[in-house]
């Protein structure tokens, strides 16, 4: 059964919530996997610039992600969708969260002690990074799912309106 289209005219800087959650989710999932790499090269090349580099792309990729998760939370109840989308949205949700708390843990982690760690410890840290980017694909695996196999955030009359469109045919150029 189909949830109805709730137009509750919910929205922020002219993006109703649904759409600010899409806009909201590529720049800091691409700062946390830069964030890693920066810093597993500044590791191997031993350059304190990459390690840098690494650190203010995390700081960066953790606070977009808070912002995503949010805007995530605040947009689940809005955007029309079935049983099966609403158990693969609770996953992305789940996995979006646990992402979330890991790069958090490891950015505190660092915070605390990044002046005073062994190179085990760096390794270690590293290694939490590492975890926490495979959470961070499988969130994002799971959003592309619920929008590209169930066509979540789209209203039923627009889908339906495309699906006849389709279903009628058109001409490509060549």
């Amino acid at each position: 059964m189909l949830l109805p289209h709730a137009d509750t005219g919910a929205s922020w800087l002219g993006y109703d919530l649904p759409r600010l959650h899409a806009a909201l989710n590529d720049f800091p999932a691409a700062l946390l996997v830069a964030a890693v790499l920066f810093d597993l090269v500044a590791l191997l090349a031993r350059r304190d610039s990459l390690r840098v580099a690494g650190f203010w792309c995390l700081v960066a990729g953790v606070a977009g992600t808070g912002l995503a998760v949010v805007s995530g939370l605040l947009a689940e109840d809005l955007i029309p969708h079935g049983g099966s989308a609403h158990a693969l949205m609770e996953e992305h949700e789940r996995l979006a969260l646990v992402t979330l708390g890991l790069f958090a843990a490891a950015l505190a982690w660092r915070l605390v002690r990044e002046r005073s760690w062994s190179p085990g410890e760096r390794i270690a840290q590293l290694g939490l990074a590492l975890i926490a980017t495979v959470t961070l694909v499988a969130a994002a695996q799971h959003g592309g799912d619920l929008v590209f196999e169930h066509a979540g955030g789209i209203r039923t009359e627009v889908l339906e309106k495309e699906l006849q469109a389709r279903s009628a045919g058109h001409e490509h150029p060549e």
